[in-house]
């Protein structure tokens, strides 16, 4: 099959991802499952002229010498596509995400409606996280969107590569690829404050470097989002002090203490109804307890409780999320046994159970 029969079908089939290796049939991934398509495996040959036809001259060079690159095409009437090459064995392999010609909304991804109130914010410091493909980039896309459409804003993304195109409508969106419209995601960082932005969306936090601009950004006034690959607020927390040596932690911690706006974390659950895949999240705001805990290295590990307890400030654990999932009938129990963090807790909720009445839960354990 030709390369663009298969984006087609992509598309169709409603598949994130595409995977193309020699030697093996075409796959998809739809709705976070692996699928064969009942096609020819492609040669090395084949997958290396594809490879070069989507690439600029200057990505076959950075390919030449990396051996892997990212970036971003767009085909007529389609839709937009991520792109990562690679070698695996020696030959040619690519894998494509397919990315939407336009942002949905943060209502239309059945997103919770507190992100609204966190990309109001003036400044500050706004991270998602989540393992990859989980809709961390979607979710930022979102509340980019929203942003665009209420609020006159200087925003300024740093992307590698870019993948959602914003038109401007109340905001200026600027969107700057590394490689193509900057020599590097350290340069364009480097520059950035100079660039007049009341808001910064940075790809992805990827070092003690990023983190430093960020936290650096949001404390002179501006409104950062950005990445981690972590899969809670705590893990959140314990990565961006991991950065750093020890003796400059309880600095850091009182930076988080005054930037951080909150954490939004995301699992991504097949439908009960098979039609597509809905949002699990954690959702962590930066309260005055939160700030105390923050603080505090002994009190940090009471961060989960407190979001737990937070829902006056529309905080929740994905435990809870995923509850609220079930009993309406979203998602079915064995997804949400698989995806919940405590499953002897969410049991016991399920039977009306407070797990803090510990007669009642050392009973039912011993049974």
């Amino acid at each position: 099959m030709e390369l663009k029969t298969l984006l087609e079908k992509m598309v169709k089939d409603g598949a994130s991802d595409l995977h193309l290796k020699a030697g093996t049939p075409p796959i998809l991934r739809i709705d976070g499952k692996l699928q064969i398509l009942k096609e020819e495996p492609m040669s090395p040959d084949e997958l290396k002229n594809i490879a070069l036809k989507i690439m600029t001259k200057n990505q076959q060079e950075e390919f030449a010498a990396k051996k892997e690159i990212d970036f971003a095409i767009g085909v007529a009437g389609l839709s937009r596509f991520r792109v990562n090459v690679y070698l695996q064995r020696g030959s040619v392999a690519i894998a494509m995400r397919t990315i939407p010609i336009s942002a949905k909304s943060i209502d239309e991804l059945n997103l919770p409606p507190v992100l609204k109130e966190m990309a109001e914010r003036p400044r500050g410091m706004i991270l998602t996280t989540g393992t990859t493909g989980s809709g961390k980039s979607t979710t930022l896309a979102a509340m980019i969107e929203y942003i665009n459409e209420n609020y006159s804003k200087n925003i300024i993304t740093i992307e590698d590569p870019i993948e959602y195109l914003f038109r401007d409508k109340k905001s200026v969106i600027s969107q700057r690829e590394v490689n193509n419209d900057t020599n590097s995601y350290e340069s364009a960082l480097k520059h950035v404050l100079r660039q007049d932005p009341d808001i910064i969306l940075m790809g992805e936090i990827r070092d003690v470097d990023t983190m430093d601009v960020a936290i650096k950004a949001a404390d002179t006034g501006h409104l950062v989002l950005s990445t981690l690959h972590t899969l809670n607020a705590s893990e959140t927390i314990n990565r961006i002090l991991s950065f750093y040596p020890p003796h400059q932690q309880q600095h850091i911690r009182v930076l988080l203490a005054t930037t951080l706006v909150g954490v939004v974390s995301l699992r991504l659950l097949p439908r009960i109804d098979g039609k597509g895949r809905v949002p699990a999240t954690e959702v962590m705001i930066n309260t005055p307890t939160i700030k105390e805990y923050l603080l505090d290295p002994i009190k940090t590990l009471l961060i989960p409780t407190a979001i737990e307890e937070g829902a006056m400030y529309q905080m929740h654990t994905f435990d809870q999320s995923i509850m609220r999932l079930y009993k309406s009938g979203i998602i079915s129990y064995d997804e949400a046994i698989q995806a919940v963090t405590n499953v002897d807790e969410f049991k016991l909720k399920l039977r009306g159970i407070d797990s803090s009445d510990s007669d009642v839960f050392n009973t039912i354990k011993g049974d």
